[in-house]
């Protein structure tokens, strides 16, 4: 099929290389010359593992294309992708100027040559379906007046269950492909899109092996609210069930339980599950702050308090400033302090930094009048671009980090942080305090080699008598 996507961000441009990959042309749409320019030059304007390789090898076969005009695309297309950004408003409610625009430039494109799919894969609340089949209408009626009876197309709602970091995987193995249509021709058209990732039936790229349970995708068709609705719940179930896990670590280290050893015994139990059962410092990233907003807003239109989704929105608010707290308990007075980060992204395998924890933690120490070091073996740039003002001093290694700090707060878990030489840091130090944020390390491991450790949830571990050997030990955790 000739495939358009509208937006060129982690979800348009993810959708769209797999896509090709799976043999339909695909041309990404983007208003953004810049982005557009890197894009045909082969360099992604994102960074997300093994995303550059597969547009790569979709472009030697000639089947993705990169361009900033809509209307030729659109009309050579069977299926029309909107992929474009939702952000909030101040009131919690997504921003929808431009679906609006992407949804009426359609309708302008388009012609009576062949029957269309228009899928909203954009997070958008309950509603937005309709809304895009109206403006897609009028976009038409405007354009084409004479015609505008003869023009036929679908609505779908198609949303997207991607993780930052492992996104390329999510999408060619997925759990469940949900498209919501109200007709069979849309829902028929979208069943032979996707039919390749239903039967599994594609040979796996280089660097993304198919997983052993990938065997085959259930595709799940529903109405267009209930495939919106189904988006904004899992997203909220997610979000809640991470801060059930903080507050019950925070309950934990008031009463002298380990949270790791106590998540891991609930999580065994296959009603909860272990994954997204994690103590830390919350979540953060562009998806679940946004759309459990989102979620609230849509329920306080209807009368509706959702007091849980407003809860996990507190907790998990007040989860980043346990590590003002831990230092403040540790060393007491924070002005004047030096204070090292290892970890920006707010999850590993990215440069995202949309409600990154660090940004806050960083932000209220400095307002504290503490120095602030940083360390991240990514996302540095994008945090220098982003927030030119932040006065954060820039490392290249993490032990640039601890050289005369006062303290380490490990913030983001990403792999090369497990096997810090913990003692060696600990030595670098002014004060060796290791505030854990990800539980990354073993709490006796890191008071061995020195440090004076406190996870979250767990009892704090002063330094003991260093061994000889003083490698850090990690114990994996389930994310």
């Amino acid at each position: 099929m000739r495939v358009t996507v509208i937006g060129t961000g982690y979800v348009g441009s993810v959708t769209g290389a797999c896509l090709s990959f799976l043999g339909h042309h695909v041309t990404c749409v983007d208003t953004d010359e810049a982005k557009i320019a890197k894009w045909k030059c082969g360099q992604a304007p994102i960074y997300e593992p093994h995303l550059d390789e597969l547009v790569a090898l979709a472009g030697r076969r000639g089947g993705i294309e990169f361009t900033t005009g809509l209307a030729g695309p659109a009309r050579a297309s069977d299926v029309i992708f909107i992929a474009v950004g939702t952000p909030p408003l101040p009131d919690g409610s997504p921003n929808l100027t431009y679906l609006e625009s992407a949804a009426h430039g359609i309708g302008a494109a388009i012609d009576g040559s062949r029957f269309r799919v228009v899928v909203n894969k954009s997070t958008v609340p309950v509603g937005s379906g309709n809304l895009v089949e109206t403006l897609v209408r009028e976009g038409i009626a405007e354009a084409h007046p004479a015609d505008r009876h003869a023009i036929h197309f679908g609505v779908a709602s198609n949303p997207e269950f991607l993780r930052e970091g492992c996104a390329v995987a999510d999408s060619l193995y997925p759990d469940r492909i949900v498209v919501g249509a109200s007709d069979e021709q849309t829902l028929a058209i979208m069943r032979d899109l996707y039919r390749p990732l239903l039967e599994q039936s594609f040979e796996p790229p280089p660097g993304v092996p198919r997983p052993a349970t990938a065997t085959q995708a259930p595709l799940v068709a529903t109405s267009l609210t209930s495939a919106e609705m189904i988006k904004y719940a899992a997203n909220a179930f997610l979000a809640m069930k991470i801060g059930f896990a903080n507050e019950i670590a925070n309950i934990c280290e008031r009463v002298g339980a380990e949270a790791t050893e106590v998540l891991q015994g609930i999580g065994l139990d296959s009603r909860i599950g272990s994954k997204f059962l994690n103590a830390g410092l919350g979540w953060g990233g562009s998806c679940f702050g946004k759309d459990v907003h989102a979620l609230l807003h849509t329920a306080a239109e209807y009368g509706y308090s959702g007091k849980l989704l407003q809860a996990s929105l507190d907790v998990n608010t007040a989860q980043r400033q346990m590590v003002i707290q831990k230092l403040q308990e540790k060393l007491f007075i924070l002005k004047g302090r030096t204070i090292g980060i290892l970890g920006l992204a707010f999850k590993p395998d990215t440069d995202d930094l949309r409600d990154a924890p660090s940004l806050s933690i960083v932000e209220r120490l400095l307002q504290m009048g503490a120095r602030v070091k940083a360390y991240d073996p990514i996302a540095m740039n994008a945090c220098r671009a982003l927030y030119p003002d932040l006065k954060i001093r820039y490392c290249d290694s993490p032990r640039e980090v601890a050289q005369d700090a006062d303290a380490l707060v490990l913030v983001t878990e990403w792999s090369e942080f497990a096997a810090l030489p913990l003692a060696e840091l600990a030595a670098l130090m002014v004060k060796p305090i290791l505030v854990d944020g990800r539980n990354v390390f073993r709490p006796e491991s890191a008071a061995a080699a020195g440090f004076d450790y406190t996870g979250i949830g767990r009892a704090p571990r002063p330094p003991a008598e260093r061994r000889e050997s003083g490698a850090s030990q990690f114990r994996p955790v389930s994310s």
